[in-house]
C-alpha cells in the first residue's frame, strides 16, 4: 500500500492506484481467465454520463477524435469494464467508473491528426498531459487527473519486469484485446458481439495499424515501436478475434 502524502488511502483505491504487476499474463495467474465472463450487454454497463467531468470529456472526445477512434474508447470502456466486474471483484464496486471513463476517452488522444503533428513526444505521453490538463480544468482531483494521466502514458507499456497502477493495467488488459485479440476467453462471447453492434469496429484493425505506422513514420523514435516495428500494426491488422466483425458499420 502507497504511503504518499498527495492521496489518501480512499483515493488511491477509488482512482485505480493500487500497484498491480505490469505483467498482464502474471496478473491473469497464466489461465486464460480467473473467473468465468458473465455474459453482458451493453445496456448491462452503465456509463456514467452524469458525472459532469465525464459528460464533457465525451463531448471533447466525439469533437476531437475520428469516429472509429472513439467507438474504439468506448469499446474499451465495456471490455473494461467486463473485466473489472468479473475477473477482479474485490475492486469492483470501488474503482470510481467516472475515471476508467475518463481513461478510457482519452486513452488515444494523442493520436489525431493533429496531436501527432503539434508535438515531437510519443503519442501516449502527450495524450496523457492534454488528458492531466483537461481533466484538472474541468474539476477532477489531483489524485483523479493524475491516475488518467499516468494510465493512459502507460498503457502501451507492456512487460513483463516491474508494476503499474491497477487502472494502467485494466486500461492494457481491454486495449489489447480490443486491438489484437490477447486473452480472447477473458470477456464471454455475447459481451463481445453487442458491445461491437453498439460501437461499430469500421475498419477499426486497418485504420489504427495505419495510425501506428503514420506515427513511426514521423517519429522513429515512438515509444510503440517497443512493441515491434512491424509485430506491433501486423498484429493490429490482423486481429483474427476481431476480424467477424471488423467491418461492421463500413
Amino acid at each position: 500500500m502507497s504511503s504518499t502524502p498527495a492521496a489518501s488511502a480512499d483515493d488511491i483505491v477509488k482512482h485505480g492506484w493500487n500497484a498491480v504487476p505490469v505483467d498482464g499474463n502474471a496478473i491473469l495467474n497464466g489461465q486464460p481467465y480467473i473467473h468465468k465472463p458473465s455474459p453482458l450487454t451493453v445496456e448491462d454497463i452503465p456509463f456514467p454520463s452524469d458525472d459532469p467531468i465525464v459528460a464533457k470529456v465525451q463531448e471533447y472526445a466525439k469533437e476531437h477524435l475520428i469516429e472509429q477512434t472513439y467507438n474504439h474508447s468506448m469499446r474499451v470502456y465495456h471490455w473494461g469494464y467486463s473485466i473489472l466486474k468479473d475477473q477482479f471483484p474485490s475492486h469492483f464496486g470501488k474503482l470510481s467508473t467516472s475515471t476508467w471513463a475518463l481513461t478510457c476517452l482519452l486513452h488515444d488522444i494523442g493520436t489525431t491528426r493533429a496531436n501527432l503533428r503539434a508535438t515531437l513526444l510519443s503519442f501516449e505521453f502527450y495524450g496523457g498531459i492534454l488528458a492531466l490538463n483537461l481533466t484538472k480544468e474541468l474539476g477532477a482531483s489531483q489524485a483523479q487527473a493524475e491516475a488518467v494521466a499516468e494510465a493512459i502514458i502507460r498503457h502501451q507499456d507492456l512487460g513483463t519486469v516491474g508494476k503499474i497502477t491497477f487502472l494502467g493495467q485494466l486500461i492494457q488488459l481491454a486495449t489489447v484485446y480490443d486491438n489484437m485479440g490477447i486473452n480472447p476467453q477473458i470477456i464471454d462471447e455475447a459481451t463481445r458481439v453487442d458491445v461491437n453492434k453498439a460501437f461499430p469496429r469500421k475498419g477499426w484493425s486497418g485504420c489504427f495499424s495505419s495510425t501506428i505506422r503514420e506515427e513511426n513514420g514521423l517519429k522513429p523514435w515512438a515509444h510503440t515501436t517497443h512493441l515491434g516495428e512491424e509485430d506491433f500494426p501486423e498484429g493490429v491488422k490482423n486481429n483474427e478475434l476481431m476480424k467477424p466483425y471488423d467491418d461492421w458499420g463500413l
